[in-house]
């Protein structure tokens, strides 16, 4: 499975006031696992970046005046995304800023939805915690990720974080049934793992190192946070 998580920056809120997008970031990943095949860009908008973005975002006019436009990019952009599953933290507003940018090009580019599927993560997370806050920071801090060089909003590294957040959110625990054919009923999100016979003097033994073991140890805490303290693995390594 092959997921790009996304995020923009722009000069405003609307893009029905003509508003741009002034940055994209994405980070791939496939079978949930980063690949360092991302993309990252800087597009020069041909407006004035609203006063109140800028404070966001820290991007000024005079550093876009050397940037590509999003017609130059729209290629490698399209060919990039095609056929993955977007990743997005309240998608609507990059979506439709992104389809705002085909439309304005008047070449007949597709809605991005008719190009990718799209996941929100805003939607997910407000269903998992209803009446908590769900912006990235606060989710941040619910599931431990660091998001301490976040001074400004910027789209890669928005993207990274939010990477981050989609695997601990969606880190849900499987029951694992070992056995051949089991006569009883599998519960919902249990798998059957049939035996393997592997002879004990063939096996190598990797030990994990320290630093390893500390990051282990991160994961699982901030899986049992996120679980309210039913993390299976942090009970088992407990006992």
């Amino acid at each position: 499975m092959r997921q790009i998580v996304l995020d923009t920056e722009t000069t405003g809120l609307e893009p029905e006031q003509d508003h741009r997008i002034i940055e994209i970031g994405c980070v791939e990943m496939v079978d949930r696992r980063p690949t360092g095949n991302n993309f990252h860009v800087y597009l020069q908008p041909d407006r004035v970046i609203d006063a109140g973005a800028i404070e966001v975002h820290g991007i000024t006019n005079e550093f876009l005046e050397d940037k590509p436009r999003f017609p130059d990019i729209v290629e490698d952009f399209v060919a990039y995304i095609s056929g993955a599953e977007l990743v997005i933290h309240n998608a609507p507003f990059d979506v439709g800023f992104l389809d705002h940018e085909m439309k304005r090009m008047q070449a007949g580019m597709p809605p991005i939805r008719e190009i990718c599927n799209v996941l929100d993560t805003l939607v997910m997370a407000r269903r998992k915690h209803p009446g908590k806050r769900n912006n990235l920071d606060a989710l941040c801090d619910r599931y431990t990720v660091d998001n301490s060089k976040r001074d400004k909003h910027g789209a890669l590294l928005d993207a990274r974080i939010l990477a981050d957040v989609y695997l601990v959110m969606t880190g849900g625990q499987a029951s694992l049934v070992l056995g051949e054919d089991s006569s009883e009923q599998q519960e919902e999100g249990e798998e059957s793992l049939g035996r393997v016979n592997i002879q004990r003097e063939s096996l190598v033994v990797i030990r994990a190192t320290d630093e390893e073991l500390d990051l282990h140890g991160q994961r699982l805490a901030a899986i049992d946070k996120a679980s309210d303290g039913n993390c299976r693995w942090k009970q088992a390594s407990e006992a």
